[in-house]
């Protein structure tokens, strides 16, 4: 009898147990990244009153099986299961990933590596990569220079991601390199025919015309702006246009070619390590510059573009260019190329190298999106950095701004200047026994012996999965089953409790056999 009280005490203990383990599961029901639990109970303890025998053929006695007395119950495991994915819970954050997959994050807290499935990401204010669930850095790997001006991720030992400050807070200035000319040339615009009258050569001082402004990024970012004048090249000629340069500014909208002398006030060129060396197509452009403050360029041959006089499309842009008569339709650009200085290295703007069409290094205007058509005598030229397919229209030095998270864990910078540079890429760990890890609070588990080690290095989210960017794996809890599982483990911890009365009442009534 007092066998059936401790049996019906550890009844009470393990469905207590499995209550705990219900009521974890069922306050965790909003937790990101949460696997409920499920107990398993084991018989344990045997007394046996008699042991079992075999059959006796001597003397035909039977065999008897053994008698033994059950003394209750025990908790087996408590057991979760941690593969697989969870339900997805959207939350259009750029920093929130679910893993699609069997892995988990790989976290480093407090110097101890823990592993979790919380993809509720953020920057800390040192420009860590963390998880606001727990506070733990995420671990990956970092984006190195190739020697060849891009970066790729190196998948060494998985450390933590330092997103922002160093190289990551600015991105780097890049020149433009390429300028598309669009527009029209209206040839009735009074301000094309607005040449001189003396022959079929225009005027090397010839100053007006239709304006046209070249913006461009030097090698620091900084913004300028190369001034032409567009006009006829002769009297008789309709189809043939002249493109001289006027100025060049800097940023700050003041001349790169003069400057005023503070003792005289006159307007004289710059010099020395302010001189400006200028080329179109290789071609010296030599200048002098008035007390006045006027420009005068003296090019041996100014740039002339050519349309078709049927069409009025664009045919070759040629000049300066000693081959340019042979190919002249195989011409659709030039080549402006400026050096501040003695020093070419340390000059900001690009540098030419070559001749004609064989210059390299230059800033290449091209004018074959140009046409000639006639409409209502006013011309409209637009010229836009970079070439048709956005490319080589150079930036300006760019802040960081925020950062973009790809379904390969990859992540860039975004900066002020709309650049995107690659910083990391966020490293998952997988394991042979996931359920073997062992929680350690705060979403975050511990390697075990049961689960498998952690190499260091971490794995591609691509070799088992892929990222979900804007949302967060839900918890895995069923409300239906749990509440269901309750009402078991209320009757079974009720039937227990009825074990321990019926056997105190039997007790009373053996005390009472004795009045």
């Amino acid at each position: 009898m007092m066998r059936s009280l401790f049996s019906g005490i550890s009844g009470l203990k393990v469905h207590q147990t499995r209550m705990d383990v219900i009521g974890n599961n069922i306050s965790n029901v909003n937790t990101v990244g949460f696997r409920a639990s499920s107990v398993n109970f084991t018989d344990v303890f045997y007394q046996t009153a008699q042991g079992a025998s075999g059959p006796n053929a001597e003397t035909g006695a039977p065999g008897t099986n053994a008698t033994q007395i059950g003394l209750g119950a025990n908790v087996a495991s408590v057991a979760v299961d941690l593969s697989g994915t969870g339900a997805t819970q959207r939350t259009d954050r750029g920093m929130d990933v679910m893993i699609n997959g069997d892995a988990f994050l790989i976290a480093k807290q407090n110097g101890n590596t823990y592993f979790t499935k919380s993809g509720a990401l953020d920057v800390d204010a040192n420009g860590t990569l963390y998880c606001t669930t727990n506070g733990a850095a995420i671990l990956g790997w970092r984006a190195v220079d190739d020697g060849k001006g891009n970066r790729e991720i190196r998948k060494d030992t998985a450390t933590t991601l330092q997103l922002m400050g160093g190289e990551n807070a600015y991105s780097a200035p890049n020149p433009t390199t390429d300028i598309t000319m669009k527009g029209n040339l209206d040839q009735n615009d009074a301000q094309l025919n607005n040449i001189t009258a003396t022959g079929t050569t225009v005027s090397e001082t010839q100053m007006t015309g239709f304006p046209i402004s070249v913006g461009f990024y030097d090698k620091l970012g900084g913004l300028n702006t190369a001034k032409f004048v567009a006009f006829k090249s002769s009297l008789t000629s309709d189809t043939e246009y002249s493109l001289k340069l006027v100025d060049i500014l800097d940023s700050d909208g003041a001349s790169l070619l003069k400057v005023q002398d503070p003792t005289t006030g006159n307007w004289v060129a710059t010099t020395g390590e302010d001189l400006m060396t200028i080329n179109l197509n290789g071609a010296a452009v030599t200048y002098t510059v008035s007390t006045s403050g006027e420009i005068t360029t003296t090019s041996a041959a100014w740039p002339h573009i050519k349309f078709s006089g049927a069409t009025g499309e664009f045919e070759y842009v040629g000049g300066a260019d000693a081959a340019g008569s042979a190919t002249q339709e195989a011409q659709k650009s030039i080549q402006l190329g400026l050096q501040k200085g003695t020093k070419p290295v340390e000059s900001p703007y690009l540098q030419s190298t070559g001749t004609g069409r064989a210059t390299t290094g230059a800033i290449a205007l091209n004018f074959s999106s140009l046409t000639m058509y006639a409409q209502d005598g006013v011309s409209n030229v637009k010229p836009n950095r970079g070439t048709e397919d956005g490319k080589g229209t150079g930036n300006e030095a760019g802040s960081l701004n925020g950062f973009s998270v790809q379904t390969d864990g990859k992540i860039f910078g975004v900066y002020s200047n709309g650049d995107k540079n690659l910083l990391g890429q966020i490293a998952v760990a997988t394991f042979a026994n996931p359920s073997g890890l062992e929680a350690a609070g705060n979403s975050l588990f511990s390697a075990t012996k049961n689960s498998g080690d952690f190499d260091g290095v971490g794995i591609d989210i691509s070799e088992v999965g892929k990222f979900g960017v804007g949302a967060l794996e839900m918890s895995d809890v069923d409300l239906a089953n749990e509440f269901t599982t309750m009402i078991t483990t209320q009757r079974g911890f009720q039937a227990n409790s009825r074990v321990i009365t019926t056997s105190d009442s039997m007790l009373e009534e053996l005390v009472n056999l004795k009045r």
